[in-house]
């Protein structure tokens, strides 16, 4: 869609599907959040900060405590990332 300003405008979903298989986001997360976005993880003790790796769709690929590992697995995945803050 084009928008009166001249720009074109995407939503969410077209971004998602514009970097599938492609782009991957990284995003720090507290062990309180970790259930509504792995929903299979274990319960982990609270206060703990944590570092996920996500498809573009939002789709979760990786939890975990080391920052760099993110940054590892996504280049396994030939995944470009971008951080979310």
């Amino acid at each position: 869609m084009i928008a009166k300003s001249g720009k074109t405008q995407l939503s969410a979903n077209d971004l998602a599907l514009l970097g599938a298989g492609k782009i991957g986001y990284i995003r720090k997360m507290r062990s309180e959040d970790v259930s509504a976005r792995f929903p299979e993880a274990p319960v982990l003790d609270p206060g703990l900060e944590l570092w996920a790796l996500f498809g573009a769709d939002g789709t979760p690929i990786l939890l975990t405590d080391n920052r760099s590992s993110t940054f590892y697995r996504a280049a396994e995945d030939e995944l470009k990332t971008v951080a979310l803050h």
